[in-house]
């Protein structure tokens, strides 16, 4: 095998892996988004466990945050939670941070 043949399976094995990490990165966000946006409307437990189930299915609905945000906006709404969206969107961003260092604590 050639060292440009090597080289190139060791992107494909890169790339791979990158997105491997950022699929799971992006359920743990939201499966931490949900249970932020559980408490704030109030469930406990399991209910806001499932919650936080739905929300991680959301994400299944489209390429993007787009529905993730839209479930969250919309369900706030009809709790009456006030919430700006962009708070909604800074909290997507900082819990996205959070899921990285949680996932990357767990490989060391």
């Amino acid at each position: 095998m050639s060292s440009f043949d090597e080289r190139e399976k060791g992107y494909e094995k890169k790339f791979a892996h990158d997105e491997e990490l950022k699929f799971k990165a992006m359920a743990r966000r939201n499966k931490l988004l949900g249970l932020w946006a559980a408490g704030l409307m109030g469930k406990t437990g399991d209910e806001a466990e499932d919650y936080a189930k739905g929300v991680v299915l959301a994400d299944l609905e489209e390429p993007g945050d787009e529905d993730v945000f839209r479930k969250i906006r919309g369900d706030f709404d009809a709790e009456s939670i006030d919430q700006s969206d962009h708070q909604i969107r800074r909290t997507m961003e900082e819990l996205m941070d959070e899921a990285v260092k949680q996932i990357e604590s767990e490989r060391e």
